[in-house]
């Protein structure tokens, strides 16, 4: 076995216990790579292909990791994939909150690496976006549209620019704000200034229609907890790939954000909400997505392909 720490010092507005790791790397048999930017990520990869590494210890945010295992998934650098650990020194660790490695002190990171005797492994497939509109395939764990994608680059331009960052702050000021707004005062379709205004959308999966209309967001991920421990999925998993739809106008949050985010499998759903689970499903929508934090447009003339996709190993302690 070989291992490898990949660091993007960019993540998290410097990622210093990335750089901090690495240092610690530096004479160990380790490869130690630390990104110049994120175009060097691809000579990365293939370097690592190459060198037939079998552990890839991931230092960044839920950016890098999505497209190191697109990398991995579509460009076949590798004879055989390797284990990835995540380790969560970015701004938004999403990913790491549900799949990286639980020992948060750098000493014991480093420790690890150097003598790679993994303990306990998890095993998820990533949500593979297959057609978006500019033709790049990604494979991420979290995909959204609707109210998602406008709370996210809210959360990126405005509460991260206050310092607010990390897997829970963030997110969680974010959330409070909606749910303030949304308290006091009623959402005017056509105000893009409102987070929670509606989205056309029209959701199938084979034969079934899971919405057609103004609907508040979709969300999808092969996670089994989002942001703040959120589990907004319910009526059983029967696939990888699990969606929740939420209505627009929004119902009374004071009776309804508890079940939504925390229920159990046969939780009560306000009218005009979903949820599935499955292989794929199809999206149309005129509103751009967001899938690990990153932005994307949907395709032209056509529904948008969400489907699972390989199954990655994740090392966790």
């Amino acid at each position: 076995m070989s291992a490898a720490l990949i660091v993007n010092p960019k993540s998290g507005g410097g990622n210093r216990k990335g750089v901090e790791l690495a240092q610690m790397l530096r004479g160990t048999n380790s490869i130690v790579r630390v990104l110049t930017d994120f175009t060097s990520l691809a000579p990365v990869m293939d370097e690592l292909g190459a060198s037939s590494v079998t552990d890839i210890f991931v230092s960044s945010g839920d950016g890098t990791i999505q497209a190191i295992q697109t990398m991995i998934a579509e460009n076949r650098r590798f004879a055989c994939p390797p284990r990835l650990c995540l380790l969560p020194h970015g701004t938004t660790n999403m990913t790491a909150a549900d799949l990286g490695f639980r020992r948060k002190r750098l000493a014991d990171q480093a420790a690890f690496i150097e003598n790679l005797q993994p303990r306990e492994l998890r095993e998820r497939p990533t949500l593979r976006v297959a057609n978006p509109g500019d033709g790049r395939v990604r494979h991420g764990m979290f995909l959204g549209t609707g109210a998602v994608w406008q709370g996210t680059r809210f959360t990126q331009d405005t509460v991260h620019a206050k310092g607010l960052k990390g897997n829970t702050l963030g997110p969680l000021a974010t959330l409070a704000g909606v749910a303030a707004k949304s308290l006091f005062s009623k959402s005017v379709p056509g105000d893009d200034s409102r987070i929670d205004r509606p989205h056309w959308m029209r959701v199938t999966q084979g034969g079934t229609v899971h919405a057609d209309g103004e609907k508040l967001m979709l969300i999808a991920s092969t996670l089994q907890k989002l942001v703040i421990g959120a589990r907004p999925f319910w009526g059983g998993a029967v696939g990888p790939l699990r969606a929740s739809i939420f209505p627009y106008p929004m119902p009374n949050l004071a009776r309804w954000m508890m079940p939504m985010m925390y229920g159990g499998e046969s939780r009560k759903a306000p009218a005009g909400a979903a949820s599935f689970s499955g292989t794929g499903f199809e999206i149309e929508t005129r509103t751009p997505f967001v899938i690990d934090g990153e932005y994307f447009d949907p395709p032209e003339g056509q529904a948008l392909r969400v489907e699972a996709g390989p199954v990655f190993t994740y090392i966790v302690a």
